[in-house]
C-alpha cells in the first residue's frame, strides 16, 4: 500500500463575532472547512442565546453544506447525548483545531477503482456541556462530498451509552428522493430490501415506522446538484443507523435500530468506553450524478487494511446453482455440472450454497477433490446464527461463538476452500455489527475470503478488511423465485441501484439470468448481459443454469468469459435513476461497457468516449436482436471523439468489450 501526504495548510475560517466563547454570551460562532477544490464548504454554526435566533434560549449546534456556492444541505441540527450526559444545547466552543490537508493513496484489490485517491481537508471542533463534559465533532471536506462525525475524547474503564444522535439532514426544498423503507423485523429482516421509491418529493413519510434506510439519493429543485447521504466506518462500538419515518420540511433525522431486530437479543443503545468516535455521516455531492457513481468516499473513510499481504484476495466469477435449483446443494451429482460450468467459462469460483453439510450422492470432499480436478476454487454457504436468528438452514451454530469459528475457519483452510457466504444477520444492533467484524478479522487470519447476504449496507469495510468482496443488502435476482410482484418492480430498480446502493459498495445482486424462474421476467436478454458489468461485485456470482450459459450463441458466451469482476477505472456514461444507466469499466487497457433501461419505450443513446485513451478501439457490441430475447452482434471501430449510438429496446441492454 502506497501512502503520500501532502503538508498543506487546510483553509479554515473561524468567525468569532466577540472574545467570548461562552454558548449564552449571545454570539454566533461559526467554523468553515473547504475541500481541496474549493468548491464543497462544510459550514458548523453555533448559535448563541439571543431571542432572534434561539428563543428558548438554548444554544445550538448546527451544520451545513455547499457546492459551487449552492447550498445543498440547509443548516441542520447535530448533537449526541449519552446516559449520563447531553451534548445537545448549551455547549462551549473551546477550540477548532484544524490538519493538514491529507492527500494519500492506496490499493483495492476489487472495486471501482484499483488506485484510490483520500483527499481530504479536516477540522476538530472541541466542545464543553455544562457539566464540562467534553465533545468533538469531526468534520471533512472531500472535492466530491463532505463528512462528519463525533468524538468523546476522554478515557476511562467506565462504559458510556448513547440513548439519542440528533444529527439531522436538511434536504432542499422541492427536491426530489430516491429511497427506500426500512424493513421490519421478521423471521428473515431487516436486510436492506425494500424497493426505492423512485424520484418522490422531499419530505415524504416513510410508509412504515421504521423509517427510511440508507443510501439516500436527492436532488434540488432546480436540478443543479445531486447528492448521496449514508453512513461510513461503522465499528464494533456502535449500531447501524437509518433515517426517522417522519422528515418534517424535509429535514430527516438519525435514528438507531429496533428492539425486535436479531431475535429481540442485542441492545439498541450502543455502549463503549473512552475515547468513543461514531460513524461517519457522509454526503456526497456533485452538480451531475458521475461524482455519485463513481466516487469512493466510504471507503476513503474507514481505516487502513488490517491484511500487508493481500496476494490470496482474489476477486473473480462464480457459477451458483441454487436460484436455478434450490434443492441442489444437498445434492453432489447435480452440483458437478455447475463446477463443470464454472470450469468451462473459465470461472474462478462455484458456491456451494445452503445445506450442504446433508448432501446425497456424495460429500464436500468429493466435490472438493472434483473442483481441484478441474481447476474451480469452492465457496461454502454458512448461517451466522447464533440467538439472532432462528432460521434452519445448515451450517449454523459455527460462526457465533469466537473458538468454534476460528476451528471452521482453520478446517476450511486446510481443506483448500477459498471463501464463504455468510447469511441470515437480521439486525443492525451493536451486538451484531461486533459479529461482521469478528467474522472478518478471524476469516483473515486463514485467508478466507467472505461474502455477506441478507446483512446489513456496506459502509466500506473493503478498505479495512480487503477479504470482504461482496454484500447482499438490496433485492436481487433471487427474487424471481418468491416475489410475484419482482419482474415489474425489478425494471425501475434495476436502474436506481447503480445510483444508490451499488454506489456505496460492492453489491451481490446474483446477475444475469436468461431462462424464467418461478416469475418470468420481463427484462430482455441484453439487459441481464449488461448486469455483468453494470453491477459492481468482488465475485460475480451468476444465477441461472448450465445450459443458459453452455447454449448461448458465441460472442455473449466469449463476453461472460472475458469480463472481469474487479476493475481499475469506473466511467459515468450517461443515466437517470428510474431510467437508465450506461458505465464503462476498464480494466488493464481493455475496457467494458454496459447499459440497460427499464423504460416501456425504445431510447436512442449517443454515448460519450472521451474516457478512452489515444488511438482506435476495435468494439465488440452485443445488444437485442430482432427475435424475443435473442442477441445482435457487431463490430465497429471506435476512438475518443466517436459518439457510441446505441437504441435501446424497451427493458433492454447492451454491452460492449473495446480493445486497443
Amino acid at each position: 500500500m502506497t501512502r503520500q501526504r501532502k503538508q498543506t495548510i487546510i483553509s479554515i475560517i473561524l468567525i468569532l463575532t466577540g472574545c467570548n466563547l461562552a454558548a449564552d454570551s449571545g454570539k454566533t460562532q461559526i467554523i468553515k472547512v473547504q475541500s481541496p477544490d474549493k468548491k464543497i464548504t462544510a459550514t458548523v454554526r453555533l448559535s448563541g442565546s439571543g431571542p432572534a435566533r434561539n428563543p428558548n434560549n438554548k444554544a445550538q449546534l448546527e451544520y451545513k453544506v455547499d457546492y459551487a456556492g449552492k447550498e445543498v444541505i440547509s443548516y441542520s441540527p447535530l448533537g449526541i447525548n449519552r446516559a449520563d450526559e447531553k451534548f445537545a444545547n448549551n455547549l462551549k466552543l473551546i477550540d477548532t483545531v484544524s490538519s493538514p490537508v491529507i492527500d494519500e493513496t492506496y490499493t483495492m484489490p476489487h472495486g471501482k477503482r484499483r488506485i484510490c485517491r483520500n483527499y481530504y481537508s479536516e477540522s476538530t471542533i472541541k466542545l464543553l456541556n455544562n457539566n464540562g463534559a467534553r465533545l468533538e465533532v469531526i468534520i471533512r471536506a472531500y472535492n466530491d462530498g463532505a463528512a462528519l462525525r463525533y468524538r468523546f475524547p476522554e478515557s476511562g474503564d467506565k462504559t458510556y451509552t448513547v440513548t439519542k444522535e440528533l444529527t439531522g439532514f436538511q434536504l432542499p426544498a422541492g427536491g426530489k428522493v430516491w429511497i427506500h423503507p426500512y424493513d421490519k423485523a421478521t423471521k428473515y429482516s431487516p436486510a436492506y430490501e425494500t424497493y426505492y421509491h423512485d424520484g418522490i418529493s422531499v419530505g415524504t413519510p416513510s410508509p412504515n415506522k421504521e423509517g427510511w434506510a440508507f443510501p439516500v439519493l436527492f436532488r434540488n429543485a432546480d436540478t443543479s446538484r445531486w447528492g448521496l447521504i449514508t453512513e461510513a466506518a461503522l465499528d464494533p462500538t456502535y449500531c447501524g443507523c437509518r433515517l426517522e419515518q417522519n422528515a418534517p420540511k424535509g429535514l430527516y433525522r438519525i435514528r438507531f435500530p429496533n428492539e425486535g431486530e436479531g431475535n429481540d437479543t442485542g441492545q439498541i443503545n450502543p455502549s463503549s468506553k473512552l475515547p468513543w468516535a461514531t460513524p461517519w455521516r457522509v454526503i456526497i455531492l456533485g452538480d451531475s450524478l458521475a461524482p455519485i457513481v463513481e466516487t469512493t468516499l466510504v471507503t476513503n473513510l474507514n481505516p487502513p487494511s488490517i491484511i500487508k499481504d493481500t496476494s490470496w484476495v482474489k476477486p473473480g466469477r462464480a457459477s451458483w446453482s441454487w436460484l436455478f435449483d434450490h434443492d441442489s446443494p444437498q445434492d453432489h451429482d447435480k452440483l458437478r455440472l455447475w463446477i463443470d460450468l464454472a470450469a468451462e467459462m473459465g470461472w474462478e469460483y462455484s458456491l456451494i450454497d445452503a445445506n450442504w453439510t446433508i448432501m446425497k450422492n456424495g460429500t464436500i470432499h468429493d466435490l472438493i477433490s472434483y473442483a481441484n480436478a478441474k481447476g474451480v476454487g469452492l465457496l461454502l454457504w454458512y448461517n451466522s446464527g447464533g440467538p439472532h436468528n432462528i432460521v434452519t438452514e445448515k451450517p449454523r451454530g459455527t460462526m457465533f461463538l469466537k473458538d468454534v469459528r476460528r476451528f471452521e475457519f482453520a478446517m476450511l483452510k486446510k481443506w483448500g476452500i477459498k471463501g464463504v457466504k455468510v447469511d441470515f444477520f437480521q439486525s443492525d444492533k451493536q451486538n451484531v455489527i461486533q459479529l461482521y467484524h469478528d467474522i472478518l478479522k478471524d476469516a483473515a487470519d486463514y485467508q478466507i475470503m467472505v461474502n455477506f447476504h441478507g446483512c446489513t449496507l456496506p459502509r466500506g469495510w473493503s478498505r479495512t478488511y480487503p477479504h470482504l468482496m461482496s454484500m447482499e443488502a438490496m433485492r436481487g435476482e433471487e427474487c424471481y423465485s418468491f416475489d410475484k410482484l419482482y419482474p415489474k418492480m425489478a425494471l425501475s430498480h434495476n436502474t436506481i441501484i447503480p445510483f444508490t446502493r451499488n454506489v456505496v459498495g460492492p453489491m451481490d445482486y446474483t446477475p444475469v439470468m436468461f431462462w424464467d424462474n418461478v416469475y418470468p421476467h420481463l427484462t430482455t436478454y441484453a439487459h441481464e448481459l449488461a448486469q455483468a458489468v453494470v453491477y459492481e461485485s468482488g465475485w460475480t456470482h451468476f444465477a441461472d443454469g448450465t445450459k443458459a450459459y453452455l447454449e448461448l450463441p458465441d460472442v455473449p458466451k466469449q463476453f461472460l468469459k472475458d469480463v472481469p469482476a474487479a476493475w481499475d477505472e469506473t466511467k459515468f456514461i450517461d443515466g437517470f435513476p428510474g431510467k437508465h444507466i450506461f458505465i464503462a469499466r476498464r480494466k488493464g487497457n481493455q475496457w467494458f461497457l454496459g447499459g440497460l433501461t427499464g423504460e416501456e419505450t425504445p431510447q436512442e443513446f449517443n454515448l460519450d468516449l472521451s474516457f478512452l485513451d489515444d488511438g482506435v478501439y476495435k468494439a465488440t457490441i452485443i445488444c437485442d436482436g430482432a427475435k424475443p430475447r435473442s442477441f445482435k452482434t457487431y463490430n465497429q471501430s471506435l476512438t475518443a471523439t466517436d459518439k457510441l449510438k446505441i437504441t435501446l429496446p424497451k427493458h433492454g441492454g447492451f454491452t460492449a468489450h473495446l480493445k486497443p
